[in-house]
């Protein structure tokens, strides 16, 4: 259907969702990734190993492709900004990849869009830190290569500031949080936008890495609409083409404000797949096509479980995941990653006509990846 070539920067476990949905649109798809062994090697059409934060090898990999997109943020803008002014097509664009690597910039942009967030300072290296933090707890975060909970750090007293980031981080107030929450919105250059329902995201409070989420959020109308109103926002000042997560805290004054943002699929869309109408990997390819987008109705109330890697050897991890494929309405993903400890292995999503059941087969379903 689709005979335009598209490029993905990074080969991981969304890159190749992604790939999952184009094989029904008919769209060739190129990967460039540093590992081999990565998820996107199973399902690419070309698979080339180079480093998407290299410049070099961006472009060379940028020639061979119409549209270009990003499945993480680590990639190299400079070469993103040459190939589109080579008339290459980059969603989203390197504006906004630049925007997002870095915390503090990317705080700053919320801020001029008037878009509520977390009140924080830049901090530049531990000595500062030290001079400007008056009140625990604080929360500290790297400005740039975080991810899945790394590059952030509870600072709850002033032992903690022996482990301090030793590079420019943000400094946040500390905010008392009923409940964490995402939106992911999308939108095509015609200025199209369709929302998703707000998920419940609840995080290991130890690795700061999602453990679970729930579909819908557990949130009332009111607060659910700030966060569509959020989301809305957001997409439109970042002038978007493709998708974003806006991931969003609900104070205990049912405040909401945007925590990060997220331009490409994200872990808070995995339901999507099965308990959407649209999942969030076919309507990124609707909005860089230049396609009508779809319907992002919920289809059931789901409950989506992060597989997380327990070990390097010796692991029941995998003999556990196959004894859910017996369960009914679970739903299970494998990403055929080496397994190592706090590493995302794959993810499980059970749905079911009420949330209450899809809560208690999700709680089954983690006693057993623990057990």
């Amino acid at each position: 259907m689709i005979q335009t070539r598209l490029g993905i920067l990074g080969g991981g476990q969304l890159g190749a969702m992604l790939i999952q949905s184009g094989i029904s649109f008919g769209v060739p798809i190129s990967v460039l990734e540093s590992d081999p062994h990565a998820p996107c090697s199973l399902y690419a059409s070309t698979f080339v190993v180079g480093d998407p934060l290299n410049y070099d090898d961006v472009m060379r990999f940028g020639a061979s492709v119409d549209i270009i997109t990003i499945e993480k943020e680590a990639v190299n803008v400079d070469a993103l900004m040459a190939l589109r002014d080579m008339g290459k097509k980059v969603f989203p664009s390197p504006e906004i990849i630049g925007m997002v690597q870095d915390k503090w910039k990317q705080k700053q942009f919320l801020l001029e869009n008037n878009i509520p967030v977390v009140h924080g300072i830049l901090i530049n290296d531990p000595g500062e830190l030290e001079e400007k933090l008056s009140n625990y707890p604080a929360c500290l975060k790297l400005c740039r290569d975080g991810y899945d909970g790394r590059g952030v750090m509870m600072l709850r007293s002033e032992e903690d500031l022996a482990d301090a980031f030793d590079a420019p981080s943000v400094l946040e107030n500390y905010v008392a949080i009923k409940e964490e929450i995402a939106v992911i919105v999308a939108r095509n250059e015609n200025g199209e936008i369709r929302l998703y329902e707000a998920v419940s995201m609840v995080f290991n409070k130890e690795k700061y890495i999602l453990d679970y989420q729930l579909c819908p959020a557990r949130i009332n109308d009111d607060i659910s609409r700030q966060a569509s109103n959020l989301a809305i926002a957001v997409a439109k000042s970042m002038d978007l083409v493709g998708i974003v997560a806006v991931e969003m805290f609900v104070t205990e004054n049912d405040e909401v404000i945007v925590n990060e943002l997220a331009p490409r699929p994200h872990n808070s869309g995995h339901h999507s797949i099965e308990a959407c109408v649209t999942s969030q990997y076919e309507q990124l390819l609707r909005a860089i096509f230049g396609l009508p987008l779809g319907d992002t109705s919920t289809n059931a109330p789901s409950v989506m479980v992060n597989i997380i890697g327990k070990a390097d050897i010796g692991s029941n991890l995998k003999r556990s995941v196959t004894s859910l494929l017996t369960m009914k309405d679970v739903y299970v993903h494998w990403y055929g990653k080496k397994e190592r400890l706090g590493r995302k292995l794959g993810h499980v999503t059970i749905k079911d006509r009420l949330i209450e059941n899809a809560v208690a087969t999700g709680e089954t379903v983690r006693n057993i990846l623990n057990s």
